[in-house]
C-alpha cells in the first residue's frame, strides 16, 4: 500500500494555470446571452441529444452550465422534453441505434425547429464517417441550421452557434 501512496504524491501538482485570455470570454458570453433575449424576448430552451458521440462535446456543453458561463443566467436553459424546446443540440455522428430516436425527436419540436451540430463528429462525421453502423453527420438524418467544428469545440463558440441559429430564425419585419 505504500508502494502505491508514494506513486501517487511523486507526480505533484497535476493541474495547469488558467489561460491569460481567460478574462475575455466572460463579457463576450453575456453580451452572446443579451442578445439572444433581445431577439427572443425570453428564455431559450435546449434539447441537448447524444446521437453517438463520445462525450467530449457534451464536456464542454456541461461547461457552459458552470458558475463561468452562467448559461441560466444568459437566458437559456435545458429541457428534458423536445416538446419543450426551441433548439435541439446534437453532438457526435447518428448511429444506426440513434437514428428513429433522433427522428422522433427533432418530429417532437414545436416550430420553427433549430438544430445546431456540435462537433467534429456532428459536423462531417469526425473519425466515424458512413458505415455499416453509423449514419454519419446530423445532417444526413435531419436539417442542420448551425454546425460548430472542434473536437470538441470550445463552449465560447458554441454558444455562438446558438446564437447565429436564433438570429436566423428572427422574425422578419411585420408586413
Amino acid at each position: 500500500m505504500w508502494k502505491i501512496l508514494r506513486q501517487i504524491a511523486r507526480p505533484g501538482l497535476a493541474s495547469e494555470p488558467a489561460p491569460a485570455d481567460s478574462a475575455d470570454l466572460r463579457p463576450a458570453a453575456q453580451e452572446i446571452g443579451e442578445q439572444i433575449l433581445a431577439i427572443l424576448g425570453r428564455a431559450l430552451a435546449i434539447r441537448q441529444v447524444d446521437a453517438g458521440s463520445c462525450n467530449g462535446c457534451e464536456l464542454e456543453i456541461h461547461a457552459l452550465a458552470n458558475p463561468y458561463y452562467n448559461l441560466e443566467g444568459l437566458g437559456l436553459k435545458f429541457v428534458a422534453s423536445p416538446r419543450h424546446a426551441d433548439l435541439l443540440l446534437v453532438t457526435g455522428p447518428v448511429s444506426r441505434h440513434m437514428e428513429t430516436a433522433l427522428l422522433r425527436t427533432y418530429d417532437a419540436t414545436p416550430a420553427p425547429k433549430l438544430v445546431v451540430a456540435v462537433g467534429d463528429c456532428g459536423c462531417d462525421g469526425g473519425i466515424f464517417g458512413e458505415s455499416y453502423a453509423c449514419r454519419g453527420r446530423v445532417s444526413n438524418v435531419i436539417p442542420v441550421d448551425v454546425a460548430v467544428p472542434g473536437c470538441p469545440p470550445p463552449p465560447l463558440e458554441i454558444l455562438r452557434a446558438i446564437l447565429t441559429a436564433v438570429q436566423r430564425c428572427r422574425p422578419t419585419s411585420a408586413s
